[in-house]
């Protein structure tokens, strides 16, 4: 599956944005989505992930209050909400795929971070205080 990732760009500090990812070359249903982050200097971070289905979503602590992850199958899209935004959530915003996580257990999507099969390009988010 080839994932593409957009909606990147420049907002203000208390705004929102809203990231697209799109897949293409797959069932897309059969695959578990997350999304990640990545700042100059630090780690790549695991925020959010979703079941094949859109039944389950997982959200890392640090966004849980501020960040929604949902799907569309039939638009083959899955999406970040992002509200509330913070300076120091800007980074490149990346999204990956693994049919390893298509489940809808609660408790698989939290070991996305640990590594995805197919990885997307990224989509720079700018928030400017």
């Amino acid at each position: 599956v080839q994932l593409q990732a957009s909606g990147g760009g420049l907002a203000q500090a208390g705004g929102s944005v809203r990231l697209s990812c799109a897949a293409s070359g797959g069932t897309f249903s059969l695959f578990g989505v997350g999304w990640f982050r990545q700042s100059p200097g630090k780690e790549r971070e695991f925020l959010a992930g979703i079941s094949g289905s859109g039944g389950t979503t997982h959200l890392e602590d640090s966004v849980k209050d501020r960040f929604t992850i949902s799907r569309d199958n039939a638009k083959n899209t899955v999406y970040l909400q992002m509200d509330s935004l913070k300076p120091e959530d800007t980074a490149v915003y990346i999204c990956a795929a693994d049919q390893d996580f298509s489940s809808d257990y609660r408790g698989t999507l939290r070991m996305m971070a640990y590594g995805m099969d197919f990885w997307g390009n990224g989509t720079q988010v700018t928030v400017s205080s």
